[in-house]
């Protein structure tokens, strides 16, 4: 069997499905699912997340220019999916999925405390691109969970059990295949 060609488009799987909370200047605030966010840079540590401008978190970003990115588990499969699919102009998606809004320690928008890890995002510029406008930003502040702290003060992403997005499902990472740079590795040496 050969390759087939389908018409141009995003086919570019498996993404991060993250939660990002916004709020207005008047601190009203706001979960929506985004699946189109990544990391482009890391000195300084800058992200995107691209949104459509009919989303009604989408005035927030642009209002205030913050946002948190909060990564999402297994666990949180259910609330990811809602936030995604039902609009914040008629339903307070924090009481209705029971996530929990904690302020954030540098940015003025709430963080998901359900969350392993959240990213704290000022907006640095827009690229209005076409059906989706790509808010490029800078990290301010990490704040992690410390459950997935170990003893030597290590952070452990994979005991969250971290939610990917592909083709319209979500789906867990599943077990470790290996490491950065164990294909070049010394032979007996384990990491």
């Amino acid at each position: 069997m050969g390759k087939r060609q389908f018409k141009p488009g995003n086919l570019l799987y498996p993404v991060p499905a993250v939660l990002v909370s916004a709020a207005d200047k008047d601190g009203n605030s706001n979960l929506i699912t985004v699946a189109w966010a990544g990391t482009i840079c890391s000195d300084p540590p800058m992200l995107s997340i691209s949104v459509r401008p009919e989303r009604y978190s989408y005035h927030m970003i642009r209002e205030t220019g913050e946002f948190v990115v909060n990564l999402t588990t297994e666990e949180l499969v259910r609330a990811v999916d809602f936030c995604g699919v039902k609009s914040g102009r008629d339903t307070d998606k924090w009481k209705e999925t029971g996530l929990t809004p904690e302020k954030a320690s540098v940015v003025n928008v709430p963080l998901v405390r359900q969350s392993p890890v959240n990213l704290e995002c000022r907006v640095l510029r827009v690229d209005e691109l076409g059906s989706h406008h790509m808010f490029i930003a800078q990290v301010v502040a990490v704040d992690v969970d410390e459950k997935y702290m170990d003893e030597k003060d290590q952070f452990h992403l994979s005991a969250a059990k971290p939610l990917a997005y592909s083709h319209g499902r979500y789906y867990g990472l599943g077990e470790c295949l290996g490491f950065f740079g164990y294909s070049v590795q010394k032979k007996g040496r384990r990491e």
